[in-house]
């Protein structure tokens, strides 16, 4: 109908230029037509990215056989929608994932999206946030309080959730932990007993949180995340550390930039039956918290990010383009 459109990609470039060699991935029999891995393996679209691993592509982590295909198909006509755009914008910069715009150069990069610094109510979230947090923040000194977020959809069986539960405990840190009403598998008794009693001095927990105030607030030492891409971005601009447990999806590729490409964080690792221990998450929280290396790049990609979003910034520019280009060629 001559109706110009704009698309958003909500997620990492690398993700985006995995998608657009979906044919070729199939060409070269690394997926089958359904998107399926033909065997376990590493590819690499640029020798600067991060390797992916073929059990760890966005839809052979979710669900059963049918809701992968369905997952992949989705996917990939969202992906092929986008070519009928006049402009594709994503929530990134150019200096955290250079080679992957060279792979996908038509998108313009606006991020890091920045929802918490909008005026007026935020929408959208699935829960109430619990903004009482930040008075109880404001209580705790710098750089003293680890951050426990997983997302809206991590979930995790009683298992894990108490040896997460024990390990917050066992580290001796203050933390604030973000437990959704239905992060585990529905168990009314989800904690370990005694355990609220004996943390409740220097731990908090909450249904779910103002995220980008709550990163931003200086007594936050480092960020426990899923790796979901708008929890990294907000996590980036305000140069936090980070401690990673992915669990479906882009989150696997967003660990490695984190821990292996931009060095701002350290990877958790499950044992021999898949669980990461209290004794894991003691030793990483110690080891990042001690690791001044870790927090001066995170802060020097801070000053990168706010540098991106500034006025005269990449992002900045590319957003008043985008606008004006609107403005020149109205309907």
């Amino acid at each position: 109908m001559g109706i110009r459109g704009a698309a958003v990609s909500t997620l990492p470039m690398g993700v985006c230029a995995l998608m657009c060699h979906v044919p070729k991935l199939i060409e070269e029999g690394i997926i089958d037509a359904d998107g399926f891995p033909t065997k376990q393996q590493m590819i690499k679209l640029s020798p600067t990215m991060p390797a992916y691993n073929t059990t760890h592509l966005l839809w052979p982590t979710v669900g059963d056989r049918h809701s992968q295909q369905s997952i992949f198909r989705f996917l990939n006509e969202c992906t092929q929608a986008t070519k009928l755009a006049d402009w594709v914008l994503c929530n990134s910069f150019y200096e955290i994932e250079p080679s992957a715009f060279d792979l996908v150069p038509n998108i313009l990069p606006i991020g890091p999206f920045l929802p918490g610094t909008r005026h007026g109510r935020l929408e959208g979230n699935f829960w109430p946030e619990d903004s009482t947090c930040l008075s109880w923040l404001d209580k705790k000194p710098a750089c003293s309080v680890v951050y426990i977020a997983f997302g809206s959809f991590t979930i995790m069986d009683h298992r894990q959730f108490h040896e997460l539960a024990l390990g917050l405990e066992l580290s001796n840190h203050s933390f604030l932990w973000v437990v959704r009403p239905d992060l585990t598998d529905g168990s009314s008794d989800a904690y370990p007993d005694g355990f609220e009693a004996r943390v409740a001095g220097r731990g908090r927990i909450i249904g779910w949180s103002p995220q980008q105030k709550v990163l931003a607030h200086p007594s936050i030492s480092c960020f426990l995340t899923h790796c979901g891409w708008n929890s990294t971005m907000e996590g980036l601009i305000n140069g936090v550390p980070f401690l990673c447990w992915p669990y479906f999806a882009d989150q696997f590729y967003n660990q490695t930039y984190i821990s292996d490409i931009w060095k701002v964080g350290l990877q958790l690792k499950p044992d021999s039956s898949g669980i990461i221990s209290r004794e894991e998450m003691k030793a990483k929280l110690d080891e990042l918290l001690g690791d001044e290396d870790i927090r001066a790049r995170s802060l020097k990609l801070k000053q990168t990010a706010q540098e991106n979003v500034a006025e005269g910034g990449s992002s900045f520019k590319n957003f008043n383009n985008f606008i004006e280009a609107i403005k020149l060629k109205k309907c």
